[in-house]
Formats: structure tokens, C-alpha cells, sequence
């Protein structure tokens, strides 16, 4: 995608809603609503100031009008374009377009699900293509087994190395206040827990957590003038290269490779450049294979990048600083939280797990089965 300037827009506010297990009654509207006034007063700015809106979410089918008519306010710029949990990247780009070319001027990318909550009373939509579903896969576990079963295969990688990807993210965690979970975790409980879809077991995938949240985005030019430290965007990138996982062309390779290597090029950087990386981590799998496609390890590498604690505190590269979907929070998509996590990594607000000197991140959302996938990398003002 062209037609942005490397550092012409940047985050100016961040929020989560409230987040875990919701009150009864609690919808994914109040949840995003929350994010967006907390995420405007994190800016300094207030819900008249917003005229551009950008959503995407797994209840609502049209999320951008309902939260108009919930939040009564009128952009005049909106956009709920859906590529599942890189949907949120993927509308960052869409805001900085719409930013630049004065479509709007206050761009506000928002999320909310109630899925623990409403766990049983609500069942995401799955499209099946009509070869695979007599098969009766288990999505999206199935699919993310077979990737992982694929890597085991060709590289030799093994299940301790993708249990190493969740005890780091559960290191992280424990940093977290409002981590989900922060217990104590070793490779041995993630190797004897029970299995969901071979290799993968339930300590291999992600949460299930209600949450929400929001990031507010401005241009260049006005950033500097609100509450915040301002981080910039400075590359993305978006790559779709198949819907159903039977038409993955490489088990083993994401179009994050394509994706990452646009937001790469607008930067200007390369994965040496990068000082804390958030990679969306639906299962233990995900990261693994994204470290690869994003350049942080060659293809078939991941294993021993990950090995003796890589990815953990004072590992090779700090990933998920968070504690990602795996350990903090993940309420269906868990995209628009990269982007939270790396803004405040870059802001220098993160506490016991800030990175010291972070100047760079990357956030990489992963939508569908391993098949949308969206990158940013973002930077303080010292990349400019």
C-alpha cells in the first residue's frame, strides 16, 4: 500500500477497556466505548475532536454505525474493513491514508468482544470452503496443528521449543498487572498439558478473555502538541495469500514475509533495526513462524531462536512483552493490543517489563488461519 509519508501520522493515545470476565450484562459495545473515552483522555482530546472511525469486530455486524449511534458523534470518515485478528493493523495503514489526505483529522481504531463471557451463547463465524468442510476441521486449531506439524517435519523443530514460546509469554506476564494469567508456568506443564490438536496442546493456544481497547492516531504536525509522547508510523504493509489452510501455498512460510517486507522497505529498516516485537501469538506456533517471515531468524530457525529463554526478560529479543494472547488477554482478536503494547513500549510507560532504550517496534496481526496478515513498524522521534 502507497500513498503514506514514513512518519506522517502517529499514535497519540492507547486504552484498554476492562478486561478478563465482564459483569453480566456488560456488551461489546460498552467494552470498545470504554477503550475509546480512556484512549482519548490518554490524548489529551475528547469524543468531538474524533471524526474519523475505524473498526472492526467479531459481534457486531455493522460496528461502525452502531458505535456512532452508541457514542453520538458523526465522522466523516469510517472504515470496518475485517481480515480477522490483523484486521487492526490493517486499519492503522487505512487511518494513516485517511489522515494524510485530510479525509479526517482525529482517526480513532477500536475493538471490543465479550467472548469469555458469552462463551456457549455466541459462535464466531467460520467459512468453510466446500473441499474442506466434509473433513469436519476443528477451526482454527486445526489448522495452526498442521502448520506446526509441517515445521516439526521439514526443520526438525519440537514441541519443547514451541513450549518455550508460552513460558516466555508467561514471564512477561507476570510483569503485567492486568495479565489474565500469572501463574507460574515451565515447558514441562506445557508439554503435560492436555492435547487440543497434535502437536498442539492447550498451554499452546491463546486465551479466551472479554476486553477491548483503542488507539487514537493524528498526523505528524499536531501530534507534538498533545499530552503524549508521540510514536510514530513509520512502515506497513498487508498481504492475503489464501483463505482456507488446505490453499496455503508453504505450510511453513506466512504472508508475513510479504507483508513485513513492505513495512520494512517504507522504513527504511530491516528486522536488526528492531528493538521489541509484538507478534500475534493465537497459538505457539504463530510467533515461531513469524520471527521467521519477519527476518528475525532464517526459515526453519525458529527453534533454536527460541531455545534457553530467547524470546523471555533478557532473552535474544523481547516478544510479547505483554504476555501476548497467550498469558494477557485475548478476547477473540487480539491485533489491536500489539498496537497498544509497542506504543507503550516506545513510550517508555511500561514499568517492571519496559525494555530500556526502546526506540523501535513492530506489531504483526494475523488474521483468518495464518491468512491475512498485517505489519507496522513504528518508532520514537529519535527515527525520524
Amino acid at each position: 500500500m502507497s500513498g503514506t509519508t514514513r512518519g506522517g501520522t502517529a499514535i497519540v493515545g492507547v486504552a484498554e477497556s476492562d478486561l478478563g470476565k465482564v459483569a453480566e450484562g456488560v456488551t461489546p459495545q460498552d467494552l470498545i466505548a470504554q477503550g475509546i473515552v480512556r484512549a482519548l483522555d490518554d490524548a489529551g482530546l475528547t469524543l468531538a475532536d474524533v471524526d474519523g472511525l475505524f473498526l472492526a469486530a467479531s459481534q457486531l455486524r455493522m460496528p461502525t454505525i452502531s458505535m456512532c449511534e452508541y457514542l453520538g458523534i458523526a465522522p466523516r470518515f469510517m472504515d470496518s474493513s475485517f481480515t480477522g485478528g490483523s484486521s487492526f493493523e490493517a486499519l492503522a495503514a487505512h487511518a494513516a491514508l485517511a489522515l494524510e489526505a485530510g479525509a479526517c483529522d482525529v482517526a480513532v481504531i477500536a475493538y471490543g468482544s465479550t467472548q469469555r463471557s458469552q462463551r456457549g451463547k455466541f459462535t464466531p463465524q467460520r467459512d468453510l470452503n466446500d473441499y474442506d468442510a466434509p473433513f469436519r476441521p476443528r477451526l482454527p486449531i486445526s489448522g495452526y496443528a498442521l502448520a506446526a506439524s509441517r515445521h516439526i517435519a521439514e526443520y526438525g523443530t519440537c514441541r519443547e521449543d514451541l513450549a518455550e514460546i508460552a513460558v516466555a509469554a508467561r514471564c512477561w506476564a507476570k510483569m503485567n498487572p492486568v495479565a489474565f494469567d500469572r501463574r507460574d508456568l515451565t515447558v514441562a506443564d506445557v508439554l503435560n498439558a492436555p492435547m487440543i490438536s497434535t502437536p498442539l496442546g492447550v498451554k499452546d493456544c491463546c486465551l479466551v478473555t472479554d476486553g477491548g481497547g483503542a488507539v487514537v492516531m493524528v498526523r505528524a504536525d499536531r501530534a507534538k502538541a498533545l499530552k503524549q509522547k508521540p510514536v510514530y508510523l513509520l512502515g506497513h504493509g498487508e498481504a492475503q495469500q489464501h483463505h482456507a489452510i488446505t490453499n496455503m501455498p508453504d505450510l511453513t512460510v506466512t504472508g508475513a514475509k510479504a507483508s513485513g517486507d513492505q513495512a520494512y522497505a517504507m522504513a527504511g529498516m530491516t528486522a536488526k533495526d528492531i528493538d521489541v516485537a509484538q507478534l500475534y501469538d493465537a497459538f505457539t506456533i504463530t510467533t515461531l513462524l513469524f520471527l521467521e517471515d519477519l527476518g528475525f531468524c532464517p526459515k526453519g530457525e525458529g527453534g533454536a531462536f527460541v531455545r534457553g529463554g530467547g524470546l523471555a526478560p533478557g532473552g535474544r529479543l523481547p516478544v510479547n512483552t505483554s504476555g501476548g494472547g497467550l498469558s494477557y488477554c485475548h478476547p477473540g482478536m487480539f491485533g489491536l493490543f500489539l498496537m497498544i503494547e509497542a506504543t507503550r513500549q516506545l513510550r517508555g510507560s511500561c514499568g517492571d517489563r519496559q525494555v530500556a532504550g526502546a526506540e523501535t517496534a513492530i506489531a504483526h496481526g494475523n488474521g483468518g488461519v495464518l491468512a491475512a496478515q498485517a505489519t507496522l513498524v513504528l518508532g520514537t522521534e529519535a527515527t525520524l
